[in-house]
């Protein structure tokens, strides 16, 4: 699973179903860190969790990981800031490059985000102190660097009453420099709910063009326009766990729900599915909306009239393929195959599932992946080219 988001670290919507796929299997992804993290997505050693890969940082480059993997290969983790600031480069590690790591976690283990950020000045000037410190440091008569007195080194001080950045703020960084909520998912609370009444985001599909679904999920952004009529209309993106959508809202029903639309808010929407831009071409699959709420709303009116909501409408669109692909690997350390089997996945990607299937026939690991494939000859016949007939299957 490391290896498939690292492989997928710049494709946010595949990163957030083998997430989802990981939680499932019991499988934990955690934020970044300096004393844990490598470049690539990594497991932690002896835990059943997965360490995010500090390159998928946004602004955050390559250069930047290699000086902090290079500090810590020399002298073992990290033991605080003090100890950080003293051993990493930071005209490497630069400004931009420790506000994303600090805003998605990766000193987490030393201080508080907001009081990071807060002295983020502080910790630039602190290391740089020292760099000088020890490019002015006396030699022997060897060029060796003589060992300075610790009561000689400058304290790093941090101002503590600084301003606190709430929860959903730091959710929204994480957002934004991951691509996607990592610590907690703002729909946490309402999972059970949505699940039960509305379509996954994922599930809705160019070939839906024209159907009626409910669809829920947490604002990401509101585009508002005015038409040339002088009216206001407004397109908003909304994400659930499995990927995002576009909301279409013509003046009328934007007129009657403006004060709803806000980031960071989690709503339940019926519409239509539209394919189709005003010409008749296919274009971005989006939902025409014709009502909204909010879903601590929804969820007290499902309460309150039970009878009413407790089937929702056109939430069973979605094609369901009952047949899985399984496919048995005899040797799963087989980078090229692996790879030629990514590939092959990815050309015939369709509605059905797809099954690993690892190990020795007595001590058997299943692993379903986040892909799907077209359950047809030609697929089965590539998958079979690849593995061996014999280790194909299609039930």
């Amino acid at each position: 699973m490391a290896a498939l988001m690292t492989s997928d670290y710049d494709n946010t919507d595949r990163l957030a179903i083998e997430i989802n796929e990981c939680k499932h299997m019991g499988m934990e992804v955690m934020p970044p860190d300096v004393n844990e993290s490598f470049v690539e997505f990594a497991i932690v050693p002896g835990e059943n969790k997965i360490r995010f890969g500090m390159n998928a940082v946004k602004n955050v480059g390559t250069a930047a990981v290699e000086e902090i993997l290079r500090a810590r290969n020399a002298d073992g983790k990290f033991k605080d800031l003090e100890d950080f600031f003293k051993r990493v480069n930071t005209s490497v590690v630069n400004r931009k490059a420790l506000d994303s790591l600090v805003k998605t976690g990766a000193f987490d283990s030393f201080e508080d985000r907001s009081v990071l950020l807060g002295n983020l000045e502080v910790l630039l000037a602190y290391s740089s102190r020292i760099q000088k410190q020890k490019l002015s440091g006396q030699t022997d008569l060897f060029g060796n660097e003589l060992e300075t007195d610790a009561q000689q080194l400058p304290k790093l001080l941090l101002d503590k009453s600084v301003e606190l950045h709430s929860p959903a703020e730091q959710l929204q960084w994480e957002r934004e420099l991951l691509g996607l909520y990592l610590s907690q998912h703002p729909l946490k609370d309402h999972e059970e709910m949505l699940a039960k009444h509305t379509n996954p985001l994922n599930s809705i599909k160019p070939e839906h063009d024209g159907v009626q679904v409910t669809v829920g999920g947490v604002i990401v952004d509101v585009r508002e326009i005015t038409t040339k009529n002088g009216q206001r209309m407004a397109f908003v993106k909304i994400a659930d766990v499995t990927s995002e959508i576009e909301l279409l809202l013509f003046p009328g029903t934007y007129e009657k729900t403006t004060d709803l639309w806000k980031r960071d808010k989690v709503i339940i929407a019926k519409g239509k599915v539209t394919s189709r831009d005003k010409n008749g071409s296919a274009s971005e699959t989006k939902i025409l909306v014709g009502s909204a709420e909010e879903a601590a709303q929804f969820k007290t009116s499902t309460r309150s009239k039970p009878k009413k909501q407790s089937k929702p409408q056109d939430t069973t669109h979605v094609p369901q393929m009952p047949k899985k692909v399984y496919i048995r690997l005899e040797n799963s350390e087989d980078q090229d195959m692996l790879l030629s089997l990514r590939q092959t996945i990815d050309q015939y990607q369709g509605n059905t599932e797809v099954v690993l299937v690892l190990g020795q026939p007595d001590n058997k690991q299943i692993i379903k992946l986040p892909m799907k494939v077209q359950d047809n000859e030609e697929t089965l016949s590539r998958l079979q080219d690849l593995v061996g007939a014999l280790n194909v299957k299609i039930q």
